[in-house]
């Protein structure tokens, strides 16, 4: 359905789901491959994880300073503020979070400080919000009061619940990793997100989390269920049937399971972003996020380590 076979450019086209079904080339030559994701970025998984159905909390902003949040609900138009103290109609009381949900509290997480590069929560931020909070070392976010869900508790963001979210865009990202090598790819042309929930994803939080490697931001697009549209094409033209049979014998398979690489992807895109990969199309917004002081202090532990 996106012809990435007639295409000059070299493109990445991403299912994102339990599995994340990816391919990355152009006319010179396709490669595709599968991805063990895992459900955290369908809602399981997650504490409060849930489908996307009303209720379901599927966008966030986070105000670096305060760590107030706005939030959007499905079924509910206008964004709502986390600190209104208004009472809520029931259509804007959330039940959880979904997908997309979750990975934009993530990384809004990530840009205002409150999570460090490696997941964790930073604990000096707890005396700045009550938003933060600890229970021993293990941090969480309260997202929706309980005043404010349609539970009567509280909707967090636990420390287990970004670990989930780490390991699967590591996955996701590894798997990509293993197609540019073998086809000596420094940077990808475009990003297609495919598939129902790829459709919900936004690409500057995708991309602030990790997800998907740097590309320019207008170059990467949502396509809804490209899968269905390309099983609707080969069912009503036998000449594009033709070509799909073609395509899948050209196309080669990268097993990533089996690949002795696939480990080292995993474990550098654990990082958030990435711990060693750059992302220069987001200079401008990782630059503007502040440094936690464990951050602070081990780049102060490098510099003397360098200059010793």
């Amino acid at each position: 359905a996106e012809s990435p076979h007639l295409q000059d450019a070299q493109m990445l086209v991403i299912d994102v789901g339990t599995n994340a079904e990816m391919s990355l080339g152009n006319r010179r030559g396709l490669l595709c491959a599968s991805s063990p994701t895992g459900p955290a970025f369908e809602g399981a998984q997650i504490t409060h994880g849930q489908r996307a159905a009303p209720g379901a909390i599927e966008r966030v902003r986070i105000d670096p300073l305060s760590l107030e949040p706005r939030i959007r609900v499905i079924g509910h138009e206008a964004w709502i503020e986390g600190a209104e103290n208004e009472p809520l109609p029931p259509s804007a009381r959330a039940t959880g979070i979904c997908g997309s949900g979750i990975i934009e509290v993530v990384a809004e997480l990530y840009l205002a400080g409150a999570l460090r590069p490696d997941g964790r929560f930073e604990e000096s931020f707890a005396a700045r919000s009550p938003r933060v909070r600890f229970a021993g070392r293990s941090g969480e976010y309260v997202l929706v009061s309980a005043e404010q869900s349609a539970t009567g508790a509280p909707i967090v963001v636990t420390q287990s619940d970004v670990r989930a979210i780490q390991l699967a865009k590591a996955a996701l990202y590894a798997g990509v990793k293993l197609l540019m090598a073998r086809t000596d790819t420094r940077a990808v042309d475009r990003i297609v997100l495919a598939g129902a929930f790829g459709s919900y994803i936004d690409p500057r939080h995708a991309m602030i989390l990790g997800m998907i490697p740097d590309c320019a931001l207008d170059r990467v697009h949502a396509v809804g269920n490209a899968a269905g549209d390309g099983a609707r094409i080969a069912l009503l033209n036998l000449s594009q049937r033709a070509e799909a049979e073609r395509l899948a014998r050209w196309t080669r398979h990268v097993q990533t399971a089996t690949d002795p690489s696939f480990q080292d992807e995993f474990v550098g895109a654990i990082a958030l972003p990435h711990a060693t990969d750059a992302f220069p199309h987001l200079d401008n917004i990782l630059s503007a996020r502040p440094a936690t002081p464990a951050e602070t202090g081990a780049r102060a532990d490098r510099r003397r380590r360098t200059q010793s």
